[in-house]
């Protein structure tokens, strides 16, 4: 195991027990990485066709199942971050015939359940959002009152929300609602960033490009590789090993200040995690 002398933090990756699975965790934990925020599959991904909130159960007690197994392995830990990804809007109404409205309820009662876990403690946050691509204004609105309710849900929990959206670096919008909520903006959490927000912490994913414009903006960031453990797209989006090569990149280069703020810092910021104090021998 190549022991970078300092935690390293994948924000955003999912795993698949019939793909990689905990293969993956094994490529990540022998390069240097530590922890992992372990985010479920899309329902459908793992044959889930939900009809009501208890539905998604079963997808999030993978989920935490997959985090523990991970922990075993890890110097650090694993925390899965539970949730019901935005897209799914577009299968109920395209493919299964919802109302807007009612798709809006099934998966606002998803995030509920997905709540429960995060108030027993068994997982660390929380994951929303809307879709990253054109939809009709119904569906847009009936998406972003699913994205309120996560703010709901995140300021009842205490937690962070974790947010797939649309290609933007400006979050105002949603760092107005999570204000109305009393939910810190710093818990808004936009995966999929590209180095730099207004309205939230970037979780920035690890293209050399993008980690260079989170260290110019010197703000508070993450890092990830939205990693999506399926068969069909080997390495999508980017690899387990990615995460723990950039921060060797950042050390040769002196950047250890970047890499405490994107792995020990931001962490306890946004989700209350000691990653320093978690790490094993």
């Amino acid at each position: 195991m190549n022991d970078l002398g300092t935690p390293v933090l994948d924000n955003h990756i999912h795993l698949d027990r019939e793909n990689q699975g905990i293969e993956a965790v094994k490529d990540f934990h022998r390069v240097g990485g530590t922890h992992l925020l372990l985010v479920n599959k899309p329902s459908w991904h793992l044959d889930v066709e939900a009809e009501t909130g208890e539905d998604f159960r079963a997808v999030f007690e993978e989920t935490i199942a997959l985090a523990e197994e991970a922990t075993e392995i890890l110097r650090g830990r694993a925390w899965p971050v539970l949730g019901v990804h935005p897209g799914l809007v577009t299968r109920l109404t395209d493919e299964r015939g919802f109302e807007p409205h009612e798709a809006r309820d099934l998966m606002q009662a998803g995030l509920s359940v997905a709540a429960e876990y995060v108030r027993d403690g068994r997982a660390l946050a929380l994951k929303s959002g809307r879709p990253h691509y054109d939809v009709t204004d119904a569906v847009w609105e009936a998406s972003n009152d699913v994205l309120r309710h996560g703010l709901d849900l995140a300021a009842d929990c205490d937690c962070a929300l974790q947010l797939h959206t649309e290609t933007t670096q400006d979050l105002s919008d949603v760092a107005e609602w999570a204000a109305e909520r009393d939910v810190p903006r710093e818990r808004v959490v936009k995966h999929y960033a590209t180095g730099r927000l207004v309205g939230g912490t970037p979780s920035v994913m690890s293209e050399k490009e993008y980690i260079e414009v989170a260290i110019e903006e010197d703000e508070p960031f993450l890092m990830e590789t939205d990693f999506v453990d399926d068969a069909d797209r080997p390495g999508a989006v980017l690899g387990p090993k990615t995460v723990p090569r950039r921060v060797q990149w950042l050390l040769d280069d002196g950047h250890e200040d970047a890499v405490t703020v994107a792995h020990v810092e931001t962490p306890e910021h946004v989700y209350g995690v000691d990653t320093v104090g978690t790490l094993g021998s």
